[in-house]
């Protein structure tokens, strides 16, 4: 009899833990079992605490990528079975539309879901069990505000509103911008603020298709700078030859050797090329006289914040004629051309005497910008 009521107990305890997760009634059931087994002196071991009801976790992208409407919206409501109930409608500035039977409907706020079951209720006072089925037709312009790496911050009214359109009208990113890790930051109805993390830049990489990222009214795009660790990782020619970076860059030309016949003085001037040109590319816009210029050595001087100094590298011009690509980098923003004589062994111990007070790029470019007659005394 003791080996039964102990069956009997294993089988209860078998058969009954499923059931705590499934209602209420089966738990009590064990529990009235189990009362009247120690009531008869049985031993029983306490039940574990049934698991925790799962719950379902939402990911911020899920809620970054719930629109709400409000006025300028335009949406189609589908009524199945009830065609002539179907509508097309522009929110107006109080957030509301007008329903066919219904009248006046607020949506100012509300998802594309719960556009849909508010006009699905309203309807369903006039016509048996409505099925509603509403589209987004037009999105509303929206205003942004685009700091970071970009080459003009600022807020920018968008008739498109979508990220890489965005980038687009502040002028592109910079050459020091991550698309690794573009944050797109949205203030909540309730005040709260959620944060979304775009990758830009895998796609380019992997000639796959950019992501199509909806932005709304008061977001902020947060363009950040590439850090020194990640840098070895990111290839900022590729984003230069893209069309998300800026669109033009401003190279500043020193030349000793300028065109027709001009040997001797130095012209300082910028020239403004595609973003993605090359050192060719400057040379032959530059047109330096081949009989008083050395174009073997060539300098091409760039400012790098990360090291917080100017990096001077000697190119040869001639080579990249021929077709010598490691002769022919590609340009950055802000660069520095010099052309002259024979003068680049005398050119690391000058630029490096004559660039300790530089703090940054603003200062190199500074040197440079206010150079006038002392530009004929530089090198030489």
């Amino acid at each position: 009899m003791l080996f039964f009521r102990s069956g009997l107990i294993a089988l209860l305890l078998v058969s009954a833990t499923p059931a705590l997760a499934q209602t209420s009634d089966a738990n009590q059931q064990l529990e009235q079992a189990r009362q009247r087994l120690i009531e008869q002196g049985e031993q029983i071991a306490p039940l574990p605490p049934p698991p925790p009801s799962p719950t379902r976790v939402q990911p911020a992208s899920d809620v970054h990528d719930r629109y709400r409407l409000g006025p300028g919206d335009a949406i189609f409501a589908s009524v199945l079975r009830f065609s002539d109930l179907s509508f097309q409608a522009t929110i107006d500035l109080e957030g509301n539309i007008i329903v066919p039977l219904a009248g006046s409907l607020s949506l100012r706020g509300l998802t594309i879901a719960e556009a849909q079951a508010r006009i699905q209720a309203a309807l369903n006072r006039f016509v048996v069990n409505p099925v509603v089925a509403v589209t987004l037709v037009a999105q509303r312009p929206v205003s942004v505000s685009i700091v970071g790496e970009i080459v003009r911050p600022g807020q920018y009214p968008l008739a498109a509103p979508e990220l890489t359109i965005a980038l687009l009208s502040a002028g592109g990113t910079t050459e020091l911008a991550d698309l690794r890790s573009i944050r797109i930051r949205r203030t909540q109805p309730n005040g709260t603020v959620i944060e979304r993390n775009v990758d830009l830049f895998t796609p380019l990489a992997t000639a796959s298709t950019l992501p199509d990222v909806r932005l709304e009214d008061n977001d902020v795009v947060v363009i950040p700078a590439l850090s020194i660790e990640s840098s070895a990782t990111y290839d900022r020619n590729l984003v230069a030859r893209s069309n998300l970076g800026q669109t033009q860059m401003v190279i500043r030309v020193l030349n000793y050797a300028a065109g027709s016949g001009r040997s001797t003085g130095a012209v300082i001037s910028r020239i403004t090329l595609p973003n993605g040109s090359s050192f060719l590319d400057a040379v032959t816009t530059i047109a330096p006289n081949p009989d008083a210029a050395n174009l073997r050595e060539v300098a091409l001087v760039r400012f790098d914040p990360q090291l917080g100094r100017p990096i001077s590298q000697e190119l040869d011009a001639r080579a990249a004629l021929r077709g010598d690509f490691s002769q022919n980098p590609t340009l950055a923003n802000n660069d520095v051309i010099i052309v002259g004589r024979n003068f680049i062994s005398r050119f690391s111990t000058v630029i490096n005497s004559i660039t300790q007070p530089f703090r940054d790029v603003l200062g190199f470019l500074l040197f440079f910008d206010t150079l006038d007659d002392s530009a004929d005394n530089l090198l030489r």
